[in-house]
């Protein structure tokens, strides 16, 4: 049996791990996993750049990929703490967005200031249990390549964005957008989408 593995049966076991790797109620990694593990588990491809000031709360038991010549702004937080985060090539994560996995973003996606997007929910259906003791569900997040994210946009778990579509900002969006489109508001409905026949942006 794997190791990973045979830490995942064993509750103790599993504990005791996470208590190695993560300080109790928190998200952020210790200094040791940091500098000496996510290293040899993680990848980033060449000329990437993460700004000093971004909070990367990655973890070696998921992963973490980052392309060629993209950017993560400042005040940024990376979580990859419950499903992968991967994100392509000259991609700009813009500045104070949060991105918890599992999110997949692809190759040259521009995502303006404050945009959330999780792959995470929390559970809520039991009253008589605060909602920190339910639990959470995961499903993930895709960004196709080519699209575009306004500023302030939230994008929800399981939600799929086509390739070279436009959310615009403030957008709530939590159903999938297809491609070639551009979806606005709270919650996000489609309002344009590209019409190959007349090589122009129609209004829906």
């Amino acid at each position: 049996m794997p190791l990973s593995d045979l830490i995942k049966s064993n509750p103790t076991l599993k504990k005791w791990v996470h208590f190695l790797l993560i300080p109790r109620n928190e998200a952020r990694p210790r200094l040791w996993v940091r500098w000496f593990l996510n290293p040899f588990f993680h990848h980033r491809g060449r000329h990437v750049m993460i700004r000093r000031r971004t909070r990367m709360d990655i973890l070696p038991f998921n992963d973490f990929r980052i392309g060629a010549w993209s950017v993560i702004e400042d005040f940024c937080t990376i979580n990859n703490g419950v499903g992968n985060v991967v994100i392509g090539e000259h991609s700009l994560i813009g500045m104070s967005n949060v991105v918890i996995g599992p999110v997949t973003i692809g190759n040259n996606v521009i995502m303006a200031q404050h945009v959330v997007i999780s792959g995470l929910n929390h559970h809520y259906t039991d009253p008589a249990l605060p909602v920190s003791r339910q639990g959470v569900s995961v499903k993930p997040v895709v960004i196709e390549d080519d699209c575009w994210i306004g500023a302030n946009a939230v994008i929800t778990s399981g939600v799929t964005i086509g390739k070279h579509a436009v959310i615009a900002a403030g957008s709530v969006v939590t159903k999938d957008v297809p491609p070639f489109s551009v979806a606005a508001g709270n919650p996000a409905r489609l309002v344009k989408r590209y019409d190959t026949g007349s090589g122009t942006w129609i209004r829906i």
